[in-house]
């Protein structure tokens, strides 16, 4: 009985702090940075152009197909 006792109190709380510790890293690894969330206008502005031109080329691409 008394090695029971030992692991309940040391191994038990080693692996309930290793588990808190591990779970804290990686929930600070899912999280971005704030700075990588916010686009500038600017970046904004362009990500809007290129996306408005992709679609204009897909388009006449599509148009200048030859569909069977």
């Amino acid at each position: 009985m008394f090695p029971w006792i030992l692991f309940g109190l040391i191994a038990v709380p080693l692996l309930l702090v290793a588990f808190v510790a591990t779970r804290r890293r990686t929930a600070a690894e899912e999280r971005p940075a704030a700075s990588e969330d916010l686009l500038t206008e600017q970046e904004s502005a362009a990500a809007e152009a290129y996306e408005v031109e992709w679609h204009e080329q897909d388009k006449q691409r599509y148009r200048e197909e030859r569909l069977p």
